[in-house]
């Protein structure tokens, strides 16, 4: 991860998260979001996301992490980070879940 020798002052950095925020935001496609985060990430970014986001639901299941380890060979140390993000995070996970449940189901 990249540490800034200065840190960014607080309203600097959120201000900057907002932008990104609104970027996504502003993305109506997958196909668009997708080119997105490819322009904007690195390839081991992009693998880490993914991986954090593929053990989302099999945690929303209940699997076991040596299961759900076993299924997708993301780590178990990732696994539970992606576990305490979904018990003490800021709902981002959950939100991004049913709307893409409810997406799911409509078509």
């Amino acid at each position: 991860m990249k540490h800034r020798p200065q840190p960014l002052p607080d309203r600097d950095a959120e201000a900057n998260l907002n932008a990104l925020a609104q970027a996504l935001a502003s993305l109506a496609k997958a196909e668009d979001v997708r080119a997105f985060l490819e322009d904007l990430c690195t390839p081991a970014e992009l693998e880490a996301m993914s991986d954090r986001w593929k053990v989302v639901p099999l945690l929303l299941e209940g699997v076991p992490y040596r299961e759900i380890h076993d299924r997708t060979l993301v780590s178990v140390t990732t696994i539970g980070r992606v576990a305490r993000t979904l018990e003490h995070g800021t709902g981002g996970y959950a939100v991004a879940v049913r709307r893409q449940r409810r997406q799911t189901a409509s078509h």
